[in-house]
């Protein structure tokens, strides 16, 4: 009783594999080249004249299949364990140009042959965007990809993978192979166009899956390339499909696929293919060897050509564009010159985007000096005339040693043609006259105001008495005065007007300065003094602590367009404080605007002899000295005047000659 329940049970266990044994005898074949092998095709899938399978070509963005045209029985029935089987093909990976990456194939078990047309490269023809990942697939197979894909997780753009319902792989390597007498593996291309031979094997009983890889001439190497414990019986239906997928580059340049053998087995160990039956690869490259020679070589030849008198002549374009004026007596002021092609690198090649303002004396550019990434603002000023040039540049030279932490410091000069070059160092808030005039966005409060006011009156007192010669402004005004990034008051442009006459005959010196600034001696006799300074401090006194510029046509009809007659009228009214800038309302020292307000009518004083000096003007400011009193100095309005465009002095009213026939 007990033997016959035994060999009961044991015909229970065996009878699945016996009857899938019996159901697979037939599922095997070998095809050593494919003339005659009816195998099921779409896309771009064909069989060549010679029995070549070739699953695309370089026809770009399309997908080709070739499977064996009858299903196979991979299962008993619907729930019983997939069976063993292995299979063994010879391929090759041809690119369109050599070195160039394409895309990879696929063998594949499906259970239908109508996979996804969509020519999407990534997906090997396999699936789609919608289908890629779903359990409902039923897709088992081995890819041989040649691009990575960082989406998928693809470990290089040269390996192997075993893909379930996914192109992302359940396990992938660098495509290799394990020599039978090596130690380690040795690196195969598969897009090499060189043949080479895969094995894919699944062992029902232990739920394995091995993929070798080798060379064409290699003998199956004992040790896979991959292997993976994995039960297929959940992937596998009873009758499935076995093939080849793949999907052509959506670039120009265009991969082919090519099969030249195939053998396949259901349980048991697939016949192995004779090498020497396959059917030879086509000759790739011969036409565009030729036409390298034919086309291509010309042509190479004709680029350098015009490569090389492209490249003279931007050589010789450079030089001239970046050529400047350098004589002999320059070399001894050594690092106060700079380089033309520095500067003009610097600034962008003087493009508009980079410009910060334009003046009297030229255009300044910002800019950051290659060297050592500095911002800097350079200023191109007009200098033809050669008479004088020594002394000019002896003088930038030596102004350029001025330092003071209220002025703007000059770092330097090039000369080029017919153009001198200063290069300052940036100031990254600007000029004053942003923050004060036009309705700004932002305004500057008191206290930054009165510490601007203060650290200019230092600033000239150091230029006209504290440094080694004394150095006339001669265009102190709000538009000249920069702010750095802490909103301290720095002086621009010191000497320059000094300097500019240099560049002149000595029977055209021009008045230099702006109209509202300009002292009545130095209107009449053309010569800058520390006292003609001092006036036009005073008018910078009173355009910051009221807001307005020196001459303003558009005062308010109350207001004089003249600014000293119109704190000179609140002064001899009483309230000399209605003249502070509106956009303050309440928010300012009383004390301190009524001292900057009268001090500005001092130092515009008409008499040079009654005007204080800069070592005064800052004793005033700091409180050390008390301002004296208005009324005993003969105090009056802007009585004295200069016509710009006669060059003739004038002593009747400005306000008058503005707004008389002769405006």
């Amino acid at each position: 009783m007990t033997l016959k329940l035994g060999t009961a049970v044991l015909a229970y266990f065996l009878l699945p594999f016996a009857a899938g044994a019996a159901a697979s005898d037939d599922a095997g074949f070998i095809f050593q080249g494919f003339q005659q092998s009816n195998l099921s095709l779409d896309g771009l899938a064909t069989v060549t004249n010679n029995g070549l399978l070739r699953i695309t070509n370089t026809t770009i963005s399309q997908t080709g299949h070739a499977f064996y045209p009858n299903p196979i029985n991979f299962k008993s029935t619907s729930n019983s364990s997939a069976f063993s089987f292995s299979t063994q093909f010879v391929f090759a990976i041809v690119p369109d140009l050599s070195g160039l990456t394409g895309t990879g194939m696929a063998f594949v078990i499906a259970p239908t042959r109508n996979l996804t047309k969509v020519p999407d490269s990534q997906f090997i023809g396999l699936f789609d965007n919608s289908t890629n990942g779903n359990q409902t697939n039923h897709v088992f197979a081995v890819e041989l990809d040649t691009y990575q894909n960082q989406d998928f997780g693809d470990i290089n753009d040269n390996h192997v993978g075993i893909d379930i319902n996914s192109v992302i792989s359940k396990v992938s390597m660098p495509a290799s192979y394990k020599a039978n007498n090596k130690n380690s593996f040795e690196n195969l291309t598969l897009i090499s166009g060189q043949q080479m031979q895969l094995w894919v094997e699944y062992d029902g009983m232990d739920r394995r899956i091995d993929v070798t890889l080798a060379p064409i001439a290699a003998a199956k190497p004992h040790t896979p390339l991959l292997s993976l414990r994995y039960d297929l019986s959940p992937i596998l239906k009873q009758t499935m499909y076995v093939g080849f997928s793949a999907a052509s580059s959506p670039l120009e340049i265009g991969t082919s696929h090519f099969i030249l053998g195939w053998s396949f087995k259901m349980n048991g160990v697939e016949q192995a293919i004779d090498l020497s039956q396959l059917p030879k690869l086509p000759r790739f490259g011969h036409k565009k060897v030729s036409k390298f020679f034919t086309v291509g070589l010309p042509l190479i030849c004709i680029t350098f050509l015009l490569i090389l008198i492209s490249g003279v002549a931007y050589y010789l374009r450079r030089k001239w564009k970046f050529a400047e004026v350098l004589e002999e007596w320059e070399l001894a002021y050594g690092p106060h010159r700079f380089k033309y092609k520095d500067l003009y690198i610097a600034t962008k090649g003087f493009r508009e985007q980079e410009l910060l303002g334009e003046g009297g004396f030229g255009r300044v550019y910002k800019g950051v000096l290659p060297t050592n990434m500095v911002e800097v603002a350079v200023k191109k000023v007009s200098h033809r005339a050669r008479q004088g040039m020594r002394a000019f540049i002896a003088e930038i030279v030596s102004i350029g040693r001025l330092r003071h932490r209220n002025l703007v410091p000059l770092l330097g000069y090039c000369r080029r043609k017919g153009e001198l070059l200063l290069v300052y160092e940036f100031m990254s808030n600007g000029s004053l006259d942003r923050f004060l005039f036009n309705q700004p966005k932002r305004t500057l409060n008191w206290n930054q105001r009165f510490r601007v006011i203060k650290g200019v009156a230092s600033a000239l007192l150091h230029l006209h008495e504290e440094w080694e010669q004394v150095v006339i402004h001669r265009d102190v005004k709000a538009s000249n005065v920069l702010l750095d990034g802490e909103l301290n008051g720095r002086l621009g442009d010191f000497g320059l007007a000094r300097l500019y006459d240099h560049g002149t005959l000595p029977q055209t010196t021009h008045v230099a300065g702006s109209f509202g600034y300009l002292a009545p001696e130095y209107s009449r006799t053309g010569r800058a003094t520390t006292k003609t300074d001092v006036y036009a401090f005073g008018a910078f006194l009173l355009e910051v602590a009221c807001g307005r510029r020196p001459i303003d046509p558009r005062a308010e009809p109350e207001e004089s367009i003249i600014l000293v007659d119109w704190v000179f009228l609140c002064w001899k009214e009483g309230d000399i404080l209605q003249a502070v800038d509106q956009k303050l309302g309440a928010e300012y020292v009383k004390e301190e605007a009524e001292l900057v307000l009268k001090l500005g009518l001092l130092c515009y004083h008409s008499e040079p002899n009654l005007r204080p000096s800069m070592r005064q003007v800052l004793l005033y400011l700091e409180g050390s000295v008390a301002l004296p009193d208005l009324s005993s100095l003969a105090m009056r309005g802007s009585t004295v005047g200069f016509d710009v465009s006669t060059d003739k002095c004038f002593s009747h009213s400005v306000a008058d000659y503005l707004l008389s026939d002769g405006r």
